[in-house]
């Protein structure tokens, strides 16, 4: 039960980091905004991130009969670890010149946060409001995201396989009681708790286990839907929903909330129809969105440092 590789996936990378790093720069077309809606590029990555870190972890548990804890954290440290220390080592002295003393001090705790993976509660304690004219100017704000995936990295396995072990009939049944708690969760509180529903993650942990429902519906059947129309039909209009999202999303919205869903079932729409045959998958399945899909990470780590 190999996972194989999906290069459309990575395409879904590309555009995920294009629509962020547009957002960031805060680029403007005509005189207005371009891409008001680019940060949905993060939730993207979550449900990508949910759907890979499941169907590694249960490939494993499957063709192996156990799962080692430490080869996948070391494996996920290996990944994240050394491009982050890298980026620190480079923006430290930089920042020391540039920013007042007060600002200095609160940098050096975001990278103590960042190292740690719980940036995101650093920033959400210090109420700092994500995307406003001073947030861009805090140059590990971005880590937050970095840290909402590592904490799911290092709960979700444990949960996954006391799942697994004593109650694997239902295991689908627990994951989508997971998503839908936690989505009724970011409804509930995006309005007057925004902070805590933007940066941590029982209000994001219905976009990673989106993509864990995924997986094992996957490798549960052991295929994705074969039917060449159908497949056209909901890429398609899977891809409209993202683009769409990019579009007309904004920062006055409550997110993550409800509205939020139509960006997730497009992703979704494209990881479980999305076929070699189709034009969705053949544009994002090209050499330059593969490319950039490919170093995706290393763009998101570097980009708002370069940017603040």
């Amino acid at each position: 039960m190999n996972i194989r590789y999906r290069p459309e996936i990575d395409g879904l990378r590309a555009i995920s980091i294009i629509s962020v790093l547009i957002y960031h720069a805060q680029l403007e077309l005509f005189g207005s905004k371009m891409l008001t809606g680019g940060f949905i590029g993060v939730d993207i990555f979550f449900v990508i991130s949910g759907y890979l870190i499941t169907s590694i972890i249960l490939k494993e548990i499957l063709i192996k009969g156990t799962f080692s804890f430490l080869y996948f954290f070391e494996r996920r440290i290996r990944r994240i670890i050394p491009v982050l220390i890298f980026v620190i080592l480079i923006s430290f002295p930089f920042f020391y010149f540039v920013l007042s003393p007060n600002s200095f001090i609160n940098f050096a705790e975001s990278i103590n946060s960042s190292l740690f993976f719980i940036s995101n509660f650093f920033f959400h304690y210090k109420t700092q409001v994500y995307a406003t004219e001073s947030s861009l100017l805090i140059p590990f704000l971005h880590t937050w995201s970095l840290s909402i995936e590592e904490q799911y990295y290092i709960l979700f396995p444990i949960f996954l396989l006391i799942i697994f072990r004593y109650f694997r009939k239902y295991l689908l049944h627990f994951l989508f009681l997971g998503f839908a708690s936690s989505l009724l969760v970011a409804q509930l509180i995006s309005k007057d708790h925004a902070e805590f529903a933007f940066y941590l993650l029982p209000t994001r942990l219905w976009e990673l286990l989106m993509g864990s429902m995924l997986s094992y519906l996957e490798i549960n059947r052991t295929y994705r839907s074969n039917n060449k129309n159908l497949n056209q039909y909901m890429t398609l209009i899977g891809f409209c929903l993202l683009i769409g999202s990019f579009i007309y999303f904004h920062d006055r919205m409550y997110h993550p909330s409800l509205i939020t869903l139509l960006p997730i079932i497009g992703v979704s729409l494209i990881i479980w129809f999305s076929k070699k045959d189709e034009l969705i998958t053949k544009i994002l399945s090209t050499k330059y969105f593969v490319k950039i899909g490919l170093i995706s990470y290393s763009l998101y780590i570097w980009h708002y440092p370069i940017f603040a």
